[in-house]
């Protein structure tokens, strides 16, 4: 199956990073609906962890805000349960679809992730940078690390610092890199 294969590769080349220096490094994979619908998938997961021999705590899923609402009761059984084995857990594309704020209250995030349309005009439009001042709020209080997506620009960057957003994501680091760049890039990086 794809999805475990992608899986294990990710941790598997997580786990390399690790051993070569990079010790803190954690690594996100994207679930997908079909996914999140498999019996046993926590057990793909800690399979995944065996093999690869990464620690539970440098995995973090990702999901997206419209496969929560897919079979609901079942994905938040899934979600608690890849919780208490240690691994984080973070909400994709945030505002994007239905946003029903409940499942923030119900489901164990560690992160949410802002969605990049909010932050293609952040900085002129007025409304975009509220949505987004808004979204850190709540996630604040929810003790919730809070990623922008699809950040480009040094001036996005400048105005989400300005509204206490924690991390950012996007080309204004670097674009998607093959793994011999990502080294590269680590390296470089590397204090």
């Amino acid at each position: 199956m794809v999805g475990e294969w992608v899986l294990i590769t990710a941790c598997t080349q997580t786990r390399a990073w690790q051993n070569a220096g990079f010790s803190t490094l954690r690594v996100t994979v994207n679930l997908s609906a079909r996914q999140l619908e498999q019996k046993d998938f926590s057990k793909t997961v800690l399979n995944a962890l065996g093999k690869t021999k990464l620690d539970p705590h440098y995995l973090e899923l990702e999901i997206t805000e419209g496969n929560i609402l897919q079979n609901s009761e079942a994905v938040i059984a899934l979600l608690e349960e890849l919780k208490a084995l240690g691994i984080k857990l973070s909400i994709d594309d945030f505002g994007t679809k239905y946003s029903s704020l409940s499942y923030l209250r119900k489901i164990p995030f560690n992160t949410l992730k802002i969605d990049r349309s909010f932050l293609q005009n952040i900085t002129i439009n007025p409304e975009d940078a509220a949505i987004v001042s808004a979204i850190v709020t709540i996630a604040e209080s929810l003790k919730l690390t809070v990623v922008a997506e699809g950040v480009e620009s040094k001036d996005q960057v400048t105005l989400l610092h300005e509204l206490r957003c924690d991390k950012i994501q996007g080309y204004v680091h670097s674009p998607p890199l093959s793994v011999d760049d990502m080294e590269q890039y680590l390296q470089k990086c590397r204090w």
